[in-house]
């Protein structure tokens, strides 16, 4: 309901409005009269009414001035004049203080209803858009440090000015201030495909949430700042010099915090991160180009390694020793086949030396460059399989998971030691190859198994140790040769011979089960089902 409060000096025009008009059906409900301006402003003061309707001229205060003195104070309450004098003088003024409307005396109620139902569909309006302010303050309330974090993104991701800056920090109530002494730290998540596979959706989520936490937690500790996620792995703090901490004071205090952050994510997370570390900036607008050196800074743990602290400073030192940059050279390559051809492992590792050292040199390119290059010496090892005829589906297999795993590296150690290896099965495929060995071992292999076939503890790591090779190396070459696992072959020759011993009706099933290395009747019978699409005893009944 909609309160009205009526302000006349004539008794009998305060009854008759009040009471003669049907005013509940517009719902509006009458709050009180008065016979003055004055009263009427002290009423106003205490029931704030929606509605006022008022005569112009009253003895002590008139309508004209109470009503200016309501509308500057209470912009929303409509006010209608109602008044015998009918003059533009009066009708001007009226209108000057945003009169909803002017009604004269004596009062009709059929243009009082016209007048009334016009001045309700505009507080109903006015109504209807204040609610919808009030909603969108709370969901704006609500969305606030979503807001905030996009305006944090934005402050790393491009520069504006000075203006819109202070206006945005103001609406958003951020402790930045356009000029001061402004440090960007990146932490970035180290094996990031390591913690990424091995968690669901929700447990990376809470993981994020964990880091964050942590980082803002030490962040009050030491500086002013913010933290936020700014990609998938990766955590930007916008760092200030709080008061009148001197310079020195606030370095020391970047590196501390650095340090503990490092600490406390492996000790209560078990994740390793490297943190890179900007140059001090001394205004707000020039954060983007900060963000930039402090991702430059994480990204050479490539070369320098991980669960690292790394500042621009130390970097340039770095840069201004090693000289000039230089490119891969392309007869790396002949080198790699020659050394790989003659089965030379001192010159293989010395030319993987040549190749990461200039790697090293190489690091502006960052790490996909030296991606590019380990893929170069991958391809360069298949050109010579390709040549001698080398090729196996296990290699393949390799070269394979190898690609994928040089995409999830993140430093050149880590890379440099799947080359090796993949170089070092490279290096006895071709031996293999060239030595004949690989045949010599897969009838080695079959003789220990023609031999202890009825040895029901016979293993692979065992037949691996008759032959003097690794079980994972000789299941390899027996795959590679065969076709067939060990275990398959094992099982082959197995139900070979039980074929054998059921053509002989002297021999039991049981006996037959146990004579070829089995111990469960039943699972002899399963497997040799398997094997032959019957059963030992229909077996027996067709070919015995």
């Amino acid at each position: 309901m909609y309160k009205l409060l009526i302000v006349d000096d004539e008794p009998t025009v305060r009854l008759g409005l009040g009471t003669y008009f049907n005013w509940s059906s517009f719902g509006i409900a009458l709050m009180g009269e008065a016979d003055d301006g004055d009263v009427a402003l002290e009423m106003v003061e205490k029931e704030q009414p929606d509605l006022i309707l008022t005569d112009v001229r009253m003895p002590n205060l008139d309508g004209l001035t109470m009503a200016k003195k309501v509308s500057e104070k209470y912009p929303h309450c409509k006010i209608i004049f109602v008044s015998g004098h009918d003059d533009a003088d009066y009708l001007k003024s009226a209108l000057k203080v945003s009169a909803a409307d002017y009604i004269f005396k004596p009062v009709n109620l059929q243009e009082l209803t016209a007048v009334i139902r016009r001045v309700v569909a505009e507080m109903d309006n006015d109504r209807a858009e204040q609610l919808q302010k009030r909603d969108l303050l709370v969901k704006l309330k609500e969305g606030m440090p979503l807001l905030r974090e996009k305006f944090l993104l934005s402050l790393l991701a491009s520069s504006a000015s000075k203006a819109d800056l202070r206006e945005r920090v103001s609406f958003l109530g951020l402790n930045l201030p356009l000029d001061g002494a402004y440090w960007v730290m990146v932490i970035s998540i180290d094996d990031m495909a390591e913690v990424m596979g091995s968690r669901t959706e929700r447990d990376r989520q809470l993981l994020w949430y964990s880091v964050q936490n942590i980082s803002e937690e030490l962040i009050g500790n030491y500086l002013g700042g913010y933290v936020f996620e700014f990609q998938n792995g990766e955590f930007a703090c916008i760092l200030r010099a709080e008061g009148d901490q001197e310079q020195a004071d606030s370095a020391e205090a970047l590196f501390a915090l650095a340090g503990e952050i490092r600490t406390n994510l492996e000790k209560y997370l078990k994740i390793g991160v490297t943190i890179g570390i900007s140059d001090q900036v001394d205004e707000l607008s020039a954060l983007s180009a900060a963000y930039k050196q402090a991702r430059e800074a994480a990204d050479y743990k490539w070369y320098l390694g991980k669960n690292r602290i790394i500042t621009m400073d130390s970097l340039e030192n770095r840069d201004s020793e090693e000289g000039r940059l230089s490119r891969y050279d392309w007869v790396y390559n002949e080198q790699l086949i020659s050394a790989l051809k003659a089965d030379d492992e001192a010159k293989l590792r010395g030319i993987l030396d040549e190749i990461f050292a200039d790697l090293n040199r190489n690091r502006r390119d960052g790490l996909k460059y030296g991606r590019n290059v380990c893929l170069q010496i991958v391809l360069a090892a298949g050109q010579i399989l390709l040549e001698i005829s080398a090729q196996s589906s296990e290699l393949e297999s390799s070269e394979t998971v190898l690609w994928e795993a040089l995409f999830e590296k993140e430093t050149l150690e880590e890379m440099r030691l799947l080359i090796e290896a993949y170089l070092s099965a490279v290096r006895e495929r071709i031996r293999e190859k060239r030595s004949g060995k690989l045949a010599n071992v897969v009838e080695r292999v079959k003789a220990v198994i023609g031999e202890q076939y009825s040895n029901g503890a016979l293993t692979v790591s065992e037949i691996a140790k008759a032959v003097y090779l690794s079980p994972t190396y000789v299941s390899l070459l027996f795959k590679q040769d065969t076709g067939q696992t060990i275990n398959e072959y094992l099982t082959h020759v197995r139900v070979e011979k039980a074929k054998e011993l059921l053509s002989d009706p002297q021999y039991k099933f049981y006996d037959i089960c146990y004579a070829i290395g089995y111990t469960d009747p039943s699972y002899f019978t399963k497997l040799f089902k398997k094997a032959t699409g019957v059963t030992p005893s229909v077996y027996r009944d067709q070919y015995a």
